[in-house]
């Protein structure tokens, strides 16, 4: 049962403490009438053990255990770095 948790890609939003950021992750779902797909989005509150993560970077996320009142989810992986302007 350890090795059955969700795992999802998503982008970085804010930064929002230390080893602290919000994801946002996108995904579609049909309307329950008309069956057209509409795009939703999820905003989740990521723990960052290293603070590798910036402010527009797509990352690999995980569930974990309960780490503070928020935060469900930690990051895996950065896995593609925002460019820099």
């Amino acid at each position: 049962a350890r090795n059955n948790r969700k795992e999802l890609i998503g982008s970085v939003r804010a930064k929002t403490g230390d080893k602290s950021v919000k994801v946002v992750y996108e995904y579609k779902t049909p309307h329950p009438l008309y069956k057209k797909e509409i795009r939703r989005k999820t905003t989740v509150h990521v723990h960052d053990e290293n603070n590798e993560a910036a402010v527009g970077d797509k990352v690999r996320i995980i569930t974990t255990r309960p780490l503070s009142k928020l935060k469900r989810w930690r990051v895996l992986e950065v896995i593609e770095k925002a460019p820099v302007a």
